[in-house]
């Protein structure tokens, strides 16, 4: 067993509360109730990091699902559920063939498009054979990072029809075109479905299984104890959504027939970087201490901000908005949280278990092991400043 995997083991993790979040989370699972009406419905996705989650839920409330997609994310889950194997970018076959045997469904969640190209094939072709669409857009569809803590009216980014043209495939995607690109992809989505289409615009999504690990360097960095450096000032805003949160209100959405537009990101609260910390600090029984380094002095030591310090942007300029996205729609329409402590515990249990490999620890997506190897050195630095 690899230190850091003993040392979590060893750990007092959620000390004194451990037992108590663990009943919570299972009494939650046994007290789902069936929904009212069952429905039949199409996941375009459904194996990545939200699907799971909302499928179970799904299942749990007594609906009946089919998944549709290439068949190589997580292909254990789920064996006795109906999947048609397809691919979004160039083989809609098996769908076209359901549809012109007359297939029906009640509800089409889309979880996969950032091609405007794909949601106009899928949503066209399935127009007439489904009742709902939800498409999962982003909030980076908003056309300023400014005008997003306004609320879901505010405008959304444009690209040219020339832009567009040259995204062929998800390797296309950029940083540039990406929130345009996902616009787009409402716009198509709401054509083909006027009046039943629900759009949620998620932020950072983090939870079990989260390969992005966006969200999973902070839990993984304050289980390992010592001088752990914080980024910009302690009062930065900060949101993000569980996966699970997530999934689950998708059903609650279309069993409701909500079609509106939403923002889908959390916490209920407004949290900010040092809450966040602090809140996972509180989960783990070890010797720790932050060190507050400014954003100025964090760009001098070419410390990116969301790719290294993740979770964190820096709310000035053109992002000043970027963590600060209404969710007074989302809250009136059902969205519910779990607490961050749940949130930080599942991370870890699912990091440190047999899920993720020693090598995959070793070489985390974001928040890099670099970074820890450099931290020391520009506390350092910061300190003699």
């Amino acid at each position: 067993m690899d230190s850091d995997r003993r040392q979590f083991v060893q750990l007092s993790l959620l000390a004194g509360a451990g037992a108590g979040l663990a009943s919570t989370a299972g009494a939650q699972a046994k007290t789902i109730t069936k929904a009212d009406r069952a429905l039949k419905i199409l996941v375009l996705g459904g194996t990545g990091l939200i699907g799971p989650p909302m499928v179970e839920y799904a299942r749990a409330r007594g609906h009946a699902l089919t998944l549709f997609n290439r068949g190589k994310t997580n292909t254990h889950l789920f064996p006795l559920m109906e999947k048609l194997k397809g691919d979004r970018n160039d083989d809609l076959s098996s769908l076209e063939a359901e549809v012109t045997k007359g297939r029906r469904w009640d509800v089409v969640i889309d979880n996969t498009s950032s091609v405007p190209r794909w949601v106009t094939a899928s949503a066209g072709l399935l127009k007439d054979s489904a009742e709902t669409y939800l498409y999962t857009s982003s909030i980076s569809a908003y056309a300023e990072f400014e005008t997003i803590g306004a609320d879901e009216s505010a405008p959304t980014a444009a690209l040219s029809p020339e832009e567009e043209a040259k995204v062929k495939t998800p390797k296309d995607i950029t940083g540039e075109n990406y929130g345009g690109l996902k616009a787009r992809c409402e716009e198509e989505a709401r054509k083909a479905f006027p009046g039943r289409c629900i759009v949620v615009r998620p932020g950072l999504i983090v939870g079990p299984g989260d390969y992005s690990d966006r969200f999973t360097y902070w839990p993984v960095r304050v289980a390992k104890g010592g001088e752990v450096m914080a980024p910009g000032n302690p009062d930065d805003p900060v949101q993000f959504v569980d996966c699970r949160d997530l999934g689950e209100w998708f059903i609650r959405l279309v069993e409701d027939k909500n079609y509106d537009t939403f923002n889908g990101v959390g916490p209920r609260s407004p949290m900010t970087i040092a809450g966040m910390l602090h809140g996972m600090r509180a989960t783990i029984d070890n010797e720790i201490s932050f060190t507050w380094v400014d954003a100025d002095f964090l760009a001098e030591h070419e410390v990116q901000p969301w790719r290294e310090m993740t979770v964190w942007v820096p709310p000035v300029g053109e992002e000043a908005g970027f963590s600060t996205a209404s969710i007074e729609k989302a809250k009136a329409a059902g969205v519910t949280f779990r607490p961050l402590a749940e949130s930080c515990r599942d991370i870890l249990e699912w990091w440190y278990s047999d899920a993720v490999t020693e090598e995959r620890r070793q070489n985390m997506v974001a928040g890099e092991r670099s970074l820890m190897a450099r931290e020391a050195a520009i506390i350092a630095d910061w300190k003699a400043r």
